[in-house]
């Protein structure tokens, strides 16, 4: 259980660390957004390329941090049921969760979206609107920002079957001495 939780911890660490550094991708898209209105409005002049960046900075951050936002516990829940049962239940209801529900979905996009992305760089798609930007990246994001959330999944799995196996004392630490 010690390996599992060591490999817990260094998942936990790259979503953090992505999460972190994608933090400056929400200055970049405000900076993206607003210098562009500032152009469109003042000079009449605009460009699709910088439309299509807000629209791959946007995507960048919501799908590179599903995995982060999981880590922090700061995703959809039923706390306002959940949150009246031990913790026990609740590990054990998020285990079921993680199961039937998360891996599921997460592995079946990642793996459907996996060839989009693979055609498109292939063939170095570009965007069908004129001076668009290539579209590889922005699919690139969809299978890569899965697969971090499918690691966190894997990740809280692990924290949460620990912690009722007792060697951790909360669902969402690492571990303990014993």
């Amino acid at each position: 259980m010690r390996f599992l939780l060591r490999i817990s911890g260094l998942i936990d660490a790259v979503n953090d660390g992505i999460g972190k550094l994608v933090y400056w991708l929400v200055l970049a898209a405000v900076v993206v957004s607003s210098v562009n209105a500032v152009v469109r409005y003042s000079i009449n002049y605009s460009s699709n390329a910088w439309l299509e960046l807000q629209w791959y900075l946007f995507a960048a951050i919501f799908l590179l941090c599903s995995g982060y936002t999981f880590l922090r516990n700061e995703h959809i829940r039923i706390d306002i049921i959940l949150g009246r049962f031990s913790k026990r239940v609740q590990a054990a209801v998020d285990i079921f969760g993680i199961l039937v529900f998360l891996f599921p979905m997460a592995i079946l996009i990642m793996w459907l979206s996996w060839p989009m992305f693979r055609d498109s760089f292939v063939t170095n798609e570009m965007s069908s609107d004129a001076g668009g930007l290539i579209r590889w990246p922005a699919k690139l994001l969809v299978p890569v920002g899965f697969f971090l959330l499918t690691a966190q999944g894997l990740s809280e799995l692990i924290k949460r079957i620990a912690f009722l196996a007792g060697v951790i004392d909360q669902p969402g630490e690492k571990m303990h001495s014993h």
